[in-house]
């Protein structure tokens, strides 16, 4: 666990442990929950097909492409609960394939009209 308080800044680092020095990491999605075990119930989308539905999530520049760095600011689940878990979901492409979704960042989709 790691202890914080509300409103404190986080930073997290994601970075790929291989030897291919060609890939990139991003992140795609990441939620939190108040429970480690369901993801699905009671969630706080914290960014969503890469992009950033929390105000407060920042993506920070990172030295290499096989990692990647982010943070947000620490909250509570209406303070009825002492933990918070979080889930992220990384994706892993080949570095400078431009037409890979890792280069896509912020992929937003929209619902058709059924008549188009």
């Amino acid at each position: 666990p790691y202890y914080v308080d509300m409103n404190q800044n986080l930073f997290l680092q994601a970075s790929l442990h291989s030897s291919d020095q060609n890939l990139k990491v991003f992140v795609d999605t990441c939620v939190a929950s108040p429970n480690s075990s369901d993801f699905r119930t009671v969630v706080y989308e914290l960014i969503k097909s890469g992009c950033a539905s929390d105000p407060t999530y920042t993506l920070f520049p990172s030295p290499r492409g096989d990692a990647t760095r982010f943070g947000f600011s620490a909250f509570s689940f209406a303070r009825r609960f002492p933990s918070v878990f979080l889930r992220c979901q990384l994706l892993v492409c080949r570095y400078r394939d431009y037409s890979s979704r890792c280069y896509q960042g912020c992929v937003s989709r929209f619902r058709r009209n059924a008549d188009s």
